[in-house]
């Protein structure tokens, strides 16, 4: 059972640090909203890097955000939060193998391994929780520009990086949970490591062995 839980924790650990990249990458964070509008001539989408724009005829151009200063503060935060928690992923993944009994990496300490697999699955909860403060937080803006009356620029709408990012984060917290849950969890075939203790050469007689196996000094007649 735990060793089922850590290859469960593995698994959902290393799917949320993939999505994390995809999530990254993919270039719809936000897209302009078609809400009101009767003619349709172009859609604006951006996310952390750049913004995009494409025609109806599917020709799009992108560009780079010019400057890193210039940016809001949210979109610098997203930014070092996104790879904040792909470092995270990385050094969890790391301990997650290192730290698990069906590995051969660390010797057969399973103290220590058990230790290890729990800082393993802590990495895993601190990138979830980067990955949920950064896309939450993206998203916040959006829909707060979007339901404000008095806001005169363009309004966007929640793209689909955005969900890929919130799978991340709800991958990376589930298989966090399941490694930590797996490190506290007791079997009574949990297998604990033995000192080493080399075999004795001497031999010691029991008392028993020693009174039977002992000459007498006295006759048969002695006590009569």
């Amino acid at each position: 059972m735990k060793e089922t839980l850590e290859i469960i924790a593995l698994f959902l650990g290393f799917g949320s640090w993939i999505l994390n990249f995809v999530s990254l990458q993919d270039q719809y964070w936000k897209e302009s909203t078609q809400d009101g509008s009767v003619i349709i001539t172009s859609t604006v989408y951006e996310n952390l890097w750049m913004s995009c724009a494409s025609d109806s005829t599917g020709i799009y151009n992108c560009r780079d955000f010019p400057s890193l200063l210039a940016l809001p503060g949210y979109i610098q935060a997203s930014r070092a939060l996104m790879i904040a928690a792909i470092v995270l992923g990385t050094f969890g993944l790391v301990a997650a193998l290192a730290g698990m009994q069906c590995s051969k990496i660390g010797g057969e300490n399973y103290v220590v391994k058990g230790r290890i697999a729990a800082i393993g699955g802590a990495f895993f909860l601190l990138q979830g929780l980067c990955t949920l403060i950064a896309v939450s937080w993206y998203a916040a803006n959006i829909t707060q520009q979007f339901f404000d009356q008095l806001y005169a620029g363009t309004k966007y709408e929640i793209g689909e990086g955005l969900y890929i990012g919130w799978a991340s984060a709800t991958l990376a917290i589930c298989g966090g949970s399941c490694l930590m849950c797996a490190c506290r969890f007791e079997t009574p075939s949990e297998k604990v490591p033995y000192p080493y203790q080399p075999a004795s050469r001497g031999y010691v007689l029991s008392t028993v062995e020693t009174s039977q196996a002992a000459p007498s000094n006295y006759g048969r007649n002695a006590y009569v």
